[in-house]
């Protein structure tokens, strides 16, 4: 898998949900992630939702689209603060 991602979309995404997009890649790599279709969100372009524990054992919520990839929001499991 490859993923790209906008700079500025990055910066804010870690302001905003304290998750770097490059944690966020590690998710789609946990073995029991799940993705799905979001076809509520655009009729422009085809988006998914990943849901999977990343290398900080977080479980991530994705937001993503072909060539894209970008966390959207984000919940914390287990005892991280």
């Amino acid at each position: 898998m490859q993923f790209e991602w906008d700079t500025k979309k990055a910066k804010e995404n870690f302001k905003k949900h304290g998750v770097s997009f490059d944690e966020a890649v590690t998710a789609f790599y946990d073995p029991f992630s799940a993705t799905f279709d979001d076809p509520d969100h655009s009729v422009e372009e085809q988006r998914f939702i990943t849901i999977g524990f990343s290398s900080k054992t977080r479980l991530l919520i994705i937001a993503h689209t072909e060539g894209k990839e970008y966390s959207y929001h984000k919940r914390q499991t287990g005892n991280n603060p």
